[in-house]
């Protein structure tokens, strides 16, 4: 049996996986998780096989999470379940030791079998994920994408900052360099602008 934790905070999607994958047989679904925060608590007291979670969520997104799980438990095998590919997240996910990447429109037999495939120590990306990272036409670097991001969610500059340890004065000229490449007034447009053309 390989044990697994879903996480998405898409209810729909999160409890029509956790019904239809163990009836694809050898998966035992520990625990959901609706948004990072509680996949980070549910994979730290489940220790699955397998963490499956989804990219964009809502407090912690499914990088942040996966950051927080890495430190605490290097060795945890992850799946990350995704719509938009981007280059510059496919780059950090990797770089965070991300084992699988699977589209969220794939077929739960597809899932299943990426999931068993993962923990028999193998890696997968599904080949329409990779194709759409190879597209890549985001003219933002990744630490501009990073303070956009956190705009997106709400932060001020100085919190920002915080986050991102990085001084007040660095996080402006980010948002400066985000605003003139995307042609926009304020770094909230920039924001929008930039999740509107699937860069964030």
């Amino acid at each position: 049996m390989t044990t697994v934790v879903l996480a998405d905070d898409e209810a729909l999607l999160r409890k029509a996986l956790a019904a239809l994958l163990p009836l694809e047989g050898g998966i035992t679904v520990l625990a959901e998780a609706e948004d990072g925060e509680q996949a980070v608590a549910a994979t730290l007291r489940h220790r699955p096989d397998v963490l499956v979670i989804d990219l964009e969520m809502p407090t912690v997104d499914g990088l942040g999470a996966v950051a927080e799980i890495r430190r605490a438990r290097p060795e945890q095998v992850i799946l990350m379940l995704t719509r938009h590919a981007r280059p510059g997240v496919l780059r950090q996910a990797l770089k965070l030791g991300v084992q699988g990447f699977v589209s969220k429109a794939a077929e739960p037999a597809h899932i299943t079998a990426v999931i068993q495939t993962l923990h028999a120590g193998k890696r997968w990306i599904d080949p329409d994920v990779s194709a759409l990272a190879v597209v890549d036409d985001c003219p933002l670097t990744e630490r501009e994408l990073d303070v956009l991001r956190a705009t997106r969610e709400g932060y001020s500059v100085a919190e920002i900052a915080g986050r991102l340890h990085l001084a007040e004065g660095t996080v402006r000229n980010y948002l400066s360099n985000a605003m003139q490449k995307t042609q926009t007034r304020t770094r909230h447009e920039a924001a929008r602008y930039a999740h509107e053309h699937d860069w964030l």
